[in-house]
């Protein structure tokens, strides 16, 4: 059942991209990798990860702007009335030790919401966080505020080379392992293409690894299969998967996705 709320507050991140507030005690109890059906008043509803939750119900959600839904989206103020469902799905399991996440564009919103969990206890953490340019590198002052964290370490990458280390997110991480540096587990979440490496990398180096993907969603309960990876649905049996379970459908990540009409598409 939709649950109908008021925008608190609305932030641009980029030209593309906003963060939008509001309350919602339900997502109390969301956790890190779980995500929230938004319904846009006589528009559409859209899959959106948890950014923050806060003790009082304060929700943060990052909209980038891709279609006619969140086309509508941006164009709401605060005190307009938005509704939501969720939160749905199974999100990332809270490891303590050694942990490194990997995230890119709209993926580091979730990492960042699970980053803030694990840092209460994780021995050490390192985010390395990827865009094509500076400009397009995502919520840039939460970053940096956990990198004050005397346990957190975050790795700044652009393609371009205009902000932090050059090249893509894999590459630091790649370069890590190579030095022998270990860690219990490993997250992430973004471009597809970019997971797909970062799995790879932990098949190599026998990491445990859990990943957050993006697949097209319409109920978000499991029935219209349009979010279907290999005999997963991602709505419900994911988004967040095991390194064993994307084993199974190695086939299909990082390399098709399904389009409005069921029929697999190459990941660009």
């Amino acid at each position: 059942m939709i649950r109908t709320t008021k925008i608190l507050d609305v932030k641009d991140e980029n030209s593309t991209t906003k963060i939008f507030t509001f309350k919602d005690k339900l997502c109390l109890k969301a956790k890190p990798g779980q995500f929230l059906m938004l319904w846009i008043p006589g528009v559409d509803e859209v899959p959106l990860s948890i950014l923050n939750v806060e003790k009082d119900g304060t929700v943060s959600v990052l909209v980038k702007r891709v279609g006619d839904a969140t086309e509508a989206l941006h164009k709401k103020r605060i005190n307009d009335i938005i509704g939501i469902r969720g939160p749905f799905g199974r999100g990332f399991t809270l490891k303590t030790g050694k942990l490194l996440l990997v995230g890119g564009g709209t993926g580091l919103a979730p990492l960042i919401f699970l980053a803030k969990k694990l840092a209460v206890k994780a021995e050490k953490l390192v985010f390395i966080a990827g865009a094509k340019m500076k400009e397009e590198l995502l919520l840039l002052d939460e970053l940096k505020n956990l990198s004050h964290k005397e346990n957190v370490k975050v790795v700044f990458t652009t393609e371009d080379g205009s902000y932090g280390f050059k090249g893509l997110a894999t590459k630091p991480l790649e370069l890590t392992l190579q030095q022998g540096e270990r860690f219990d587990m490993i997250y992430t979440c973004g471009p597809e293409k970019m997971m797909r490496k970062v799995f790879d990398l932990a098949e190599a180096y026998k990491i445990n690894l859990e990943a957050s993907l993006e697949r097209l969603m319409r109920c978000a309960i499991g029935l219209c299969g349009s979010c279907v990876i290999g005999k997963y649905r991602v709505c419900r049996d994911g988004p967040v998967f095991t390194k064993e379970q994307l084993k199974e459908v190695k086939n299909e990540f990082g390399v098709f996705k399904r389009n409005f009409e069921g029929k697999k598409v190459p990941i660009e």
